[in-house]
């Protein structure tokens, strides 16, 4: 009898702190069906998994120039149109000033918040020393449009004078390789004007070399481009096509023509890509209205490029992107409700 009950004590002992094991969770039946061997381990729950948390997404800042132009006002909506459609990447910031003091102070925020990024579209001079600090301290840098000197940029772009060299092939097109027309330039916008003249000029002197260029000067507006071709109008009795490099500038020249009842001209082009001159082009059966798009929507490039690169891929550190040409013939795949350009 000693020897049984010896045997039943030892066996308690064994048994007491796999019971207790058994016991931690509440959830757990506090006594294990008979049927299942004692040997067997339990199934491991299913993992659910996790999402990514906050602090692991790419920061990206983005610099841009405040509302000066429709053109502008339509980069920084298409920045945070494509941030959005990349927020489950990057967190990112939008910052917009009138210099290049105001844009430097903004780049120091943005590094200041933790930036591994920065899509810059710096229109002044004076952003090439805080760009270039910020990327000697390893920040990745994309510039949007502006080429500036500094080493380790990268640069997103439209070809400035390949819209040129398309203006060109577009008025030869529609007029032949004789006639007159006259060229709005804008010395002010420096490097684009200048461009987008050699474009125009150099290609127009290879296949129509005898076509007569009138150049005068304007603005990107349409208030310029009103003021200043009804002008042009009063001292050119004949005018075949005008060579515009702005849509904004066309809008107002276009303006000119109707209120000065002329019906000699028959291409206007423009430049940048406006929805509202896009919907002039149908309505003006008499003229080719076009754009030689220099889209806004270009900046969705930059920073596709800069989440590339923090991602570890090997890009090209310019990437210039082909002009393409709207008119009254392709216009509506080109239609955006929303843009604010």
């Amino acid at each position: 009898m000693k020897k049984v009950l010896g045997i039943v004590l030892s066996l308690s002992l064994l048994l007491t702190p796999l019971l207790a094991a058994c016991g931690t969770n509440d959830d757990t039946p506090s006594e294990t069906p008979s049927e299942t061997p004692a040997e067997t381990p339990a199934e491991a729950p299913e993992e659910t998994p996790q999402e990514p948390a906050a602090g692991e997404k790419y920061k990206i800042g983005i610099l841009a120039p405040a509302v000066t132009h429709g053109w502008v006002a339509a980069v920084a909506y298409n920045a945070e149109v494509r941030a959005k459609e990349l927020s489950d990447k990057i967190e990112y910031q939008i910052q917009t000033s009138t210099n290049a003091e105001e844009m430097t102070a903004q780049l120091d925020d943005l590094l200041t918040w933790g930036a591994e990024a920065i899509v810059a579209f710096p229109q002044w001079e004076g952003m090439e020393v805080p760009i270039q600090q910020a990327i000697d301290s390893g920040v990745t840098v994309v510039n949007f449009d502006i080429e500036i000197d500094a080493d380790g940029v990268y640069r997103v772009a439209g070809d400035n004078e390949d819209m040129g060299v398309q203006g060109a092939n577009y008025i030869v097109d529609k007029i032949g390789e004789t006639g007159t027309v006259v060229m709005l330039e804008v010395p002010t916008s420096g490097s684009v004007s200048e461009l987008r003249k050699k474009g125009f000029v150099d290609t127009m002197a290879d296949i129509a070399p005898e076509m007569e260029i009138k150049t005068y000067a304007t603005k990107f507006t349409r208030e310029d481009g009103l003021k200043d071709f009804a002008d042009i109008l009063t001292s050119n009795p004949k005018i075949d096509a005008v060579y515009s490099m702005d849509d904004e500038t066309s809008i107002g020249v276009l303006q000119a023509i109707t209120e000065a009842g002329r019906t000699d001209i028959k291409v206007v082009t423009g430049g940048g890509g406006m929805q509202e001159y896009f919907k002039m082009m149908p309505e003006n059966e008499d003229i080719w209205i076009q754009s030689a798009l220099y889209s806004p929507a270009m900046v969705m490039d930059a920073l596709d490029m800069a989440v590339s690169i923090l991602d570890g891929e090997t890009v090209e550190e310019v990437k210039i992107i082909p002009t393409t040409i709207v008119d009254r013939d392709n216009h509506e795949e080109y239609l955006d409700e929303n843009s604010p350009y």
